[in-house]
């Protein structure tokens, strides 16, 4: 009875600390994709946003794949980010290619990547493939209207807050519209935050309960090594802007193949990112978005562990 007591605590603990870093670790670029959408819903109005998109919707996707340089926000910070901008009327296929690029096309994370790896094969690697892999998953959502893939709730609020702009930038001084921005974030994170605080002790549990040393164990093989990294990558959920770090640790052991799957995969889709893509996409579009990105980065990155053994 005192062993399984004793095992109890131990896992309750190991749980807790785990939950804990991730929570610790992330809630900082949350808060602040928090904060840019509620500065981007009361300081840019509608009309001006849609007047600097571009045109053409392919054109739009690639322009969405590299705006994360103009935000330094990670996988848990882009998603209320994204939404705030369907909001102002971005095109689904063009949010999407953001959301998929943005976590590692920010300033911080392409600065982290060349601090753990240098200028070589991982840093140009995860760079080109998430460039690649967010535009052609942009493309395909092109071919669908934006009623099919965002929820009905973002097509909503698109038409009050442009009423609402209008009434911001009419009657209310830089101060009273700062004081809203915080208001409209505040809201942002009751709505957004429970599905990141799920999401991330889900991960914790993940960990508590499948031992990374279990999964380690599993590697080997140029397929098997890039599914277990990939696995690896969603289960522990770290933080786009630090996950360049820990890949590091693998690479005696791994691939350059798999240790890209990692780096590329894991920013894009993780459990706490699937639980916010609730709040914002339709179950099909989850769907997609999940499995899309994880067929192109097993393909690539097959390739590359076979190019490299040749």
């Amino acid at each position: 009875m005192m062993e399984i007591l004793s095992q109890t605590t131990q896992y309750l603990t190991t749980l807790s600390t785990i939950f804990l870093g991730i929570f610790i670790e992330a809630l900082p670029y949350l808060l602040l994709g928090i904060l840019a959408s509620g500065i981007l819903e009361v300081f840019v109005r509608r009309e001006f946003f849609l007047k600097h998109l571009p045109k053409n919707r392919y054109l739009g996707v690639i322009f969405g794949s590299f705006l994360g340089l103009a935000f330094p926000v990670c996988e848990h910070g882009v998603v209320p980010l994204v939404r705030r901008l369907y909001n102002k009327g971005l095109p689904a296929s063009m949010g999407i290619s953001f959301l998929l690029a943005a976590p590692v096309m920010n300033p911080i994370v392409i600065a982290s990547t060349l601090a753990a790896f240098g200028f070589g094969p991982v840093f140009y690697g995860r760079i080109g493939l998430t460039l690649i892999i967010a535009i052609l998953t942009g493309l395909v959502f092109t071919l669908q209207k934006d009623g099919e893939v965002v929820k009905a709730l973002s097509q909503e609020l698109l038409f009050d807050c442009q009423h609402c702009n209008h009434e911001i930038d009419q009657a209310l001084s830089f101060k009273q519209k700062l004081s809203q921005a915080i208001v409209i974030s505040g809201e942002e994170f009751f709505d957004i935050g429970l599905f990141f605080i799920i999401g991330a002790f889900l991960a914790a549990a993940l960990q508590t309960f499948i031992p990374q040393s279990t999964l380690l164990a599993l590697g080997g093989g140029p397929m098997l090594s890039i599914l277990l990294m990939i696995a690896l990558a969603v289960v522990l959920s770290v933080c786009s802007t630090v996950d360049a770090f820990l890949a590091l640790s693998f690479v005696a052991n791994f691939s350059t193949g798999s240790i890209l799957a990692f780096l590329v995969y894991g920013p894009m889709i993780d459990i706490k990112a699937i639980l916010m893509f609730t709040r914002v996409f339709k179950k099909k579009t989850i769907l997609y978005l999940a499995l899309i990105p994880l067929f192109l980065v097993i393909l690539a990155t097959l390739f590359i562990n076979f190019r490299l053994s040749v």
